[in-house]
């Protein structure tokens, strides 16, 4: 292996800091707009923000234009996550909306992750400029910062593949055009125009603009960052339908809405993993919507209601909310944990295991039991009537190892650190999964303010082990990986 090339790391990560730096920028407007609160503090954290990306870049300097290693890439993309979420902990600190910088890292941590956990106890009063910041971390890191970045990586000589392989969750990455600059262009324009969709819905729903575009960037993006303290169950029921069906758009495969786009339908009916995604929503509610009916809500359309938005909210890890599911009957809230492991579709903003990985494991159990019965029989592995490589097999199956393996050492840990083993287990769950309200005292009508400090930063690390899938961040512990 060649040497580490630290210029481009410093180089790359530095640009990622300049772009932060200008989003917020762009909260100065509505900062102004609504008062002034927090102007000084957006000011502060954007001078500070864009003169250290500016520093690392020149310090940089020059170097050899040519495509990122494996390497740098895994390096590049697990340090951007922590510096900016660092660097993004500063509008609440300078604002006084947050006090300790545990607690500032931990909701800017949450917010890039798109996990939605949150310490805040009184949303509406915070500044609403810091509000929009809150959003648009989640908008930023739904599609991810570094695939937004790659698209411009090239104009200063530095290549985007490896990024994108490292940064694009699940076990394929679906390039929608031969050049990786125009697939980042393309996903990002898919992302731009639900964004803009669902503002539009939510305004004919009686939504201000304000409330429209957090609550259009929390849902696009998986979040479920919410300016109320109710969350969504604040909103009329078609506010509540409006953000259901959004969601679900929000936990598709991206290359899904591209081929609808292009009208080739078939390929998009056929496809084995949306079909399990939709499947599972769908029994979900169903079973839910029986078992609860008469038992917690008045009508039929309320039970459907609550349990259509909260079964969505977990599968696609949104975690926005209309109802305490912790109130339901223990088998109703144990369903809701199990569905925390499931996720949404790979190339989606979902966070979780995802269902193409659930669609392998079956598939894959199936031809072991086949196996045993027909020993001399080969039946490959086939995923949309197309063979699946050995690698990805392997990877699968190392995956879901690995985060059934991270849950169970996370969930010990919780509990150390002072949680009760319900809530323990369910704020590693959900956490992991990118879904924000965990059970027990980090359910949804609770939050995290009251996890101790050393549950805080464990939690955190898991929100960026989870969001990058375990693998991108657990590579950079092995000593191998740093031997040239």
């Amino acid at each position: 292996m060649t040497a580490i090339h630290f210029r481009v790391i410093i180089k790359s990560i530095s640009l990622f800091l300049i772009v932060i730096a200008g989003f917020m920028l762009a909260c100065i407007p509505v900062s102004m707009l609504y008062g002034a609160l927090a102007v000084n503090a957006l000011v502060k954290s954007f001078a500070i923000t864009i003169s250290f990306g500016l520093l690392g870049w020149f310090v940089a300097g020059p170097f050899e234009k040519e495509n990122l290693g494996r390497r740098e890439s895994f390096i590049i993309v697990t340090l951007t996550w922590v510096i900016i979420a660092v660097f993004g902990s500063l509008p609440y600190l300078f604002s006084g909306s947050i006090h300790t910088f545990t607690d500032a890292f931990f909701e800017t941590m949450s917010g890039f992750t798109t996990t939605g956990a949150s310490i805040l106890t009184d949303i509406e009063a915070v500044p609403r400029s810091i509000l929009f910041w809150r959003s648009l971390t989640h908008w930023i890191g739904g599609m991810g910062i570094v695939v937004f970045s790659i698209a411009f990586l090239p104009f200063f000589g530095i290549g985007g593949m490896q990024l994108f392989a490292a940064e694009v969750p699940g076990p394929t990455k679906d390039k929608i055009h031969p050049r990786i600059t125009q697939t980042a262009k393309r996903l990002w324009l898919i992302y731009f125009t639900l964004t803009v969709a669902q503002i539009i819905f939510l305004l004919f729903g009686h939504m201000n603009l304000f409330e429209a575009t957090c609550h259009s960037f929390a849902t696009v993006s998986s979040g479920g960052f919410s300016t109320r303290n109710l969350s969504i169950g604040a909103f009329s029921p078609y506010v509540q339908y409006i953000t259901v069906f959004f969601m679900i758009m929000a936990g598709v495969n991206f290359t899904m809405h591209y081929l609808v786009q292009h009208g080739r339908f078939r390929e998009v009916f056929h496809n084995e993993e949306l079909r399990l995604y939709l499947g599972v929503i769908a029994v979900a509610v169903a079973v839910l919507t029986f078992a609860l009916y008469r038992l917690d809500y008045a009508s039929l359309e309320k039970t459907f209601r609550h349990v259509l938005f909260q079964v969505v909210s977990i599968v696609t890890c949104t975690g926005f909310g209309t109802a305490d599911y912790m109130r339901w009957p223990s088998f109703a809230w144990f369903m809701i944990f199990l569905l925390m492991f499931a996720g949404g579709c790979a190339g989606s903003t979902s966070g979780g295991i995802k269902m193409i990985r659930h669609v392998l494991l079956f598939k894959n159990a199936y031809l072991e039991f086949r196996s045993i019965i027909h020993p001399s029989a080969y039946v490959p592995l086939r995923y949309n009537q197309k063979p699946v490589s050995n690698n990805i097999r392997i990877n699968v199956l190392a995956i879901f190892f690995l985060y059934l393996a991270t849950f169970a050492l996370g969930s010990l840990l919780m509990g150390a650190a002072g949680l009760d083993k319900i809530s323990a287990m369910g704020s590693v769950a959900s956490c992991m999964g990118g879904i924000g309200p965990g059970l027990g005292s980090t359910g949804p009508s609770l939050n995290y303010a009251e996890v101790s400090v050393a549950g805080k930063w464990i939690l955190s690390a898991l929100m960026l082990i989870g969001r990058l899938e375990l693998l991108t961040v657990y590579v950079l512990f092995m000593k191998k990986f740093w031997k040239n």
